[in-house]
């Protein structure tokens, strides 16, 4: 397997930490090293995030990713400005169109663009924005199967608030599906 140098950026409270953190446990879950690093200003909520996510085979020797990211997933502007230009040519940015509606600045790289706040909509809980970029960025990455996947969110979130379960796995679903 090739490293994974994953960054999760957005603001605070659209779940970018989540996502991080169940991609660790993901990566924990199939075996692999893994390291991860949270970043946020003092605001509990409209302030910037970020997370730093490495997986490999072989021991990490360091949890920040100064640059060649692999995979960026943007839940907004200012995050996408901040970060594209560490993303490795041929990495994978992930963006939320819905908040990012104008063409990236490069032309060498992959780009998925989900309508995360519509797709969560449609999958029945505004509050899963953060599952369909998880689907999306599983299926980005192609190392993780849908089912464990699936297993880290129940794990994760499953007694927090059990109404959520249904919603939170079909936005996944959707996030995985309709990029």
């Amino acid at each position: 397997m090739k490293p994974i140098k994953l960054v999760c950026a957005g603001f605070g409270g659209q779940g970018v930490l989540s996502v991080g953190q169940m991609v660790a446990l993901l990566a924990m879950k199939n075996n692999k090293e893994v390291s991860w690093m949270p970043s946020y200003g003092p605001e509990m909520r409209g302030g910037t995030a970020n997370c730093h996510v490495v997986v490999d085979d072989s021991p990490i020797a360091a949890p920040i990713i100064a640059s060649g990211i692999t995979h960026l997933l943007a839940m907004n502007g200012p995050s996408l400005d901040k970060f594209l230009a560490k993303v490795a040519p041929g990495g994978t940015v992930i963006v939320n169109k819905a908040m990012i509606d104008h063409p990236l600045s490069r032309t060498d790289v992959k780009v998925i663009a989900c309508d995360f706040p519509g797709l969560a909509e449609e999958a029945g809980a505004m509050k899963s924005q953060n599952m369909v970029a998880f689907g999306a960025l599983i299926y980005a990455m192609d190392v993780f199967s849908k089912e464990d996947a699936k297993e880290v969110i129940l794990e994760k979130f499953g007694g927090k608030k059990p109404e959520l379960n249904e919603a939170n796995l079909q936005a996944f679903e959707f996030g995985y599906s309709k990029h």
